[in-house]
């Protein structure tokens, strides 16, 4: 029997605090190269998500996400972020994904599976006693599962 797809895409990471502001954290999203990073509390538990849709939903007004299309709106972003630029001093906890998604070690794939399917996250935080340490990236998985998908997806993609 094959490895599980986590082995070859688990990513150790030093989580986020939970009452870090959201310039900073932002920032080191971007520095790990991560899409997002998951937040802890000051104990060490999950506390959510936060990465570049949190990121995105302090900056704009909160209608942004509610409308259908934002194509009659015609300011630029240099002007939206004069205007919410002072939510960098705001701690990242006011705008985490706070879905349980994170998964103690003893994980499968299909429980991966699951959560990028009904959840609206790009990464999963993997914990152990509940301690948050690496995360796995819905783009990782979808890599290496299409890898072991091989020559069949090949197959039907020609």
């Amino acid at each position: 029997m094959t490895d599980s797809i986590f082995k070859s895409t688990l990513r150790e990471i030093e989580p986020l605090g939970a009452d870090e502001l959201i310039g900073p954290a932002a920032r080191r999203v971007i520095d790990v190269g991560l899409p997002a990073l998951p937040a802890v509390e000051k104990d060490g538990s999950f506390a959510g998500i936060f990465g570049e849709r949190e990121f995105m939903a302090a900056l704009f007004p909160g209608y942004v996400g509610e409308l259908a299309t934002a194509a009659m709106i015609s300011r630029s972003v240099d002007e939206t972020i004069e205007r919410r630029g002072h939510c960098a001093e705001e701690p990242i906890r006011n705008w985490l994904t706070t879905d349980h998604v994170v998964v103690e070690d003893a994980f499968s794939d299909t429980q991966l599976a699951e959560i990028f399917l009904h959840h609206r996250v790009l990464i999963v935080p993997i914990a152990t006693a509940g301690s948050v340490h690496a995360v796995i990236t819905r783009h990782d998985f979808f890599c290496e599962l299409v890898g072991r998908f091989g020559t069949i997806a090949e197959d039907v993609g020609s």
